[in-house]
């Protein structure tokens, strides 16, 4: 007789993702990171006090990685020049292409890393509107640090104002230099190729890749190296909310579009114990057993022995 399962251990179907879903939430999130940089940009002064507060934290700290790395971008083109590049550029091309890459091919983690990501793009959006921080390169040239961006500006399609392409630097927040989410997003990158390439390449490149970005973010002049610590924490803080966001969204889900239980073949029928189902009018499998039992005795009665049985000659 076919089994049921127990009651309570059936296991839920998950919702599939699709890519027409998954796009415009992508979209959202970055559209409401760029509005929230473009909020943050109107105190100036405020930025640059930040940013000044900043450094003088990491001179009682005894940490200056950022003027000895400017200076040698600086005085190398051909270390400045690709630095410019990967740091206007790749945080747009890799970090997209890794989610691709794991919607496609590991799609059971898809959901987990990128709630993760997004997540921690929200705390760092929250820092850039309440903490505006004035970059290095913003800062008066008496602390020292030169723009490679404006510097190199003649080998890009970027201006003097970022990497926002020429004449649209006034799109962009250029105080939303705390936390650094070009560390941030370049760590999730490596740790997603580290967990899930596979191979020693991509776990090599899962290595290089957050490691040469902070080093790029402060030989340009973008970031102190504070802002890339920030970008980690945030990043771990991210890491620690996802799974209470996906369970929020969960709930969200199911209150929106209840699931109805699908109707199945004899969930009329009576359940009786021990979970076998039988049809209408059927005898429990025991006691049928009984019944036989009982008509192979000798000495059974016409009562024991069922309806319809022949009485014994006289």
């Amino acid at each position: 007789m076919p089994q049921t399962e127990t009651p309570g251990t059936e296991v839920a179907p998950r919702t599939r993702l699709r890519w027409w879903t998954e796009l415009p939430l992508i979209l959202l999130v970055y559209g409401c990171y760029s509005a929230g940089r473009l909020l943050a940009r109107g105190d100036v002064a405020g930025a640059v006090d930040h940013g000044l507060a900043i450094l003088r934290f990491e001179k009682l700290l005894h940490l200056n990685a950022e003027h000895p790395l400017n200076r040698l971008f600086t005085r190398e083109p051909w270390l400045g020049v690709p630095a410019d590049f990967w740091y206007a550029s790749l945080h747009y091309l890799v970090t997209p292409a890794i989610l691709v890459w794991l919607f496609r091919a590991r799609a059971e983690h898809y959901r987990a890393v990128r709630t993760w990501l997004m997540t921690s793009t929200f705390i760092g959006l929250i820092g850039f509107t309440l903490l505006p921080t004035c970059p290095p390169r913003l800062l008066s040239a008496d602390h020292g640090f030169v723009d490679t961006m404006a510097h190199y500006s003649s080998y890009g399609w970027w201006g003097g104002e970022a990497s926002a392409p020429r004449g649209m630097g006034g799109m962009t927040n250029q105080y939303a230099a705390m936390p650094s989410l070009h560390v941030g997003w370049a760590l999730w990158c490596g740790i997603m190729l580290w967990r899930y390439g596979g191979t020693r390449a991509t776990k090599v490149f899962g290595v290089l890749y957050p490691l040469g970005t902070a080093l790029v973010v402060m030989g340009t002049a973008n970031h102190y190296f504070l802002d890339a610590v920030a970008g980690v924490a945030v990043m771990g803080v991210g890491l620690l909310l996802a799974p209470r966001v996906m369970r929020a969204a969960d709930l969200v889900r199911e209150r929106l579009f209840p699931r109805t239980a699908p109707v199945t073949e004899g969930s009329g029928s009576p359940i009786v114990s021990a979970g076998c189902q039988t049809s209408a009018g059927e005898r429990i499998p025991r006691q049928r057993e009984s019944q036989l039992d009982a008509a192979a005795e000798p000495d059974a009665s016409p009562s024991d022995a069922g309806e319809g049985a022949p009485a014994p000659a006289r």
